[in-house]
C-alpha cells in the first residue's frame, strides 16, 4: 500500500490526506491529482509513547511529524530508537504498522498502514 498526495487541479495546493474541497482559503476546488507521497523528509518534532493500546507487544513507540520538500506535513512510526533529533533528514516509507484483529462473531485480521521514517 503507499499513501499519496493529492494536488488540487484549481489552485495546485498540496493536500495530505485528501479532502473533499481544498484546504486553501481563496479556492473551492473538488478535483485533485493523486500521486504517491514518500522519500527524503525533514523530522520536524517527535515523541516516544509508553502507554500502548492491546496488541502492541513493545514497551514503546517512536512517533514524529515531518515536513516533505513540497511542504506536505504527515505523521508517522519513527523506525529506530537512538539518536532522534528535531530537524534531522529522514526518509519515508509506507509499511504495515499493525495487524488489527476484529473479534465479532468470527476474528477477522485487518492490517494497518502508515508511513515509516528511516535513516538515511
Amino acid at each position: 500500500m503507499e499513501m499519496y498526495q493529492y494536488t488540487c487541479t484549481k489552485c495546485g495546493k498540496v493536500h495530505h490526506p485528501r479532502y473533499i474541497v481544498c484546504q486553501n482559503p481563496d479556492c473551492d476546488g473538488r478535483e485533485f491529482e493523486k500521486a504517491p507521497l514518500g522519500g527524503k523528509c525533514k523530522l520536524l518534532t517527535w515523541t516516544r509513547a509508553y502507554n500502548l493500546p492491546e496488541g502492541f507487544e513493545m514497551p514503546w513507540l517512536n512517533f514524529g511529524i515531518v515536513e516533505f520538500p513540497n511542504g506536505v506535513r504527515a505523521t508517522g512510526q519513527i523506525g529506530f530508537d537512538e539518536g532522534i533529533e528535531s530537524g534531522m533528514e529522514l526518509y519515508a516509507t509506507t509499511a504495515k504498522v499493525r495487524d488489527k484483529v476484529i473479534k465479532y462473531k468470527e476474528t477477522v485480521p485487518e492490517s494497518k498502514y502508515g508511513f515509516v521514517f528511516t535513516r538515511l
